[in-house]
Parts: structure tokens; sequence; C-alpha cells
């Protein structure tokens, strides 16, 4: 059975859902640092369009991101399991 004990108890799911989660916060926080103000038209109108913008790519960079990781811990995790077994 591939997978085995983490897949019939879902903690493969868990550390996906964790780490898609912590990298789109951490994603959300980078972007925080940048000056993009000179991109956006200036007004408070267009405030919550700007907020919502910095909240998208922040979800599109955390889980490509967070994917990628994931595909590597669980490749290696297979790659170990393929020697010991």
């Amino acid at each position: 059975m591939k997978g085995g004990f983490y897949k019939l108890y879902g903690i493969d799911a868990i550390v996906r859902i964790f780490s898609h989660f912590a990298f789109i916060y951490l994603t959300f926080w980078a972007l925080q640092s940048l000056r993009v103000e000179n991109l956006f038209k200036k007004g408070q109108q267009y405030y919550k369009q700007i907020r919502l913008i910095y909240v998208l790519f922040s979800i599109f960079i955390g889980y490509t991101v967070s994917n990628f990781f994931m595909e590597v811990m669980f490749l290696t995790r297979d790659l170990f399991q393929g020697f010991l077994s």
C-alpha cells in the first residue's frame, strides 16, 4: 500500500493544508515590504483593489512555493522508503 500510515490517517492532507496556509501567510508578509505604490493609481477608492491584488498574488506565490516544498519532501520520503524496503 503506497503511502501507508500517512494516507490512512490523513496526515498527508493535514501537512499539505498547513503548508499552503503557512506559505501564503509568509508571502503576504514578505510582499508588505515592497514599495509598489507607484504601480497603482492614487486615491482612496483604489485601496480595496490594491489589497485584493496583494492577497491574490500571495495565494498564487504561496501555493506554488508550498507545492514545490511538499513535492521535494514527499519525493525524499519515497526515496528513503525505497531504500529501506
